[in-house]
């Protein structure tokens, strides 16, 4: 009951070979889901919600009355 030794490579090919169209394909998922990303970042930019986000950031980053370490919410005991 012993097993030609070709037998073996030739399943150690297979596997091989296996394993290398796995790689391809998820480099090729990869891709696509980055330029996807891409296409969703772009359309965010482009949209009402993405150009004030943009701009609320730019105000903060622009700001010259920053707290400076002070708590943005203060809590006052009685009134």
């Amino acid at each position: 009951m012993g097993q030609c030794p070709c037998f073996g490579s030739a399943q150690a090919a297979e596997q091989e070979r296996r394993a290398e169209e796995d790689r391809r394909e998820s480099q090729d998922a990869r891709a696509k889901a980055a330029e996807a990303a891409q296409r969703r970042q772009e359309a965010f930019d482009k949209s009402a919600a993405g150009r004030a986000a943009k701009a609320q950031m730019k105000a903060m980053k622009e700001s010259k009355t920053s707290n400076q370490g002070e708590p943005v919410l203060k809590w006052q005991m009685g009134s």
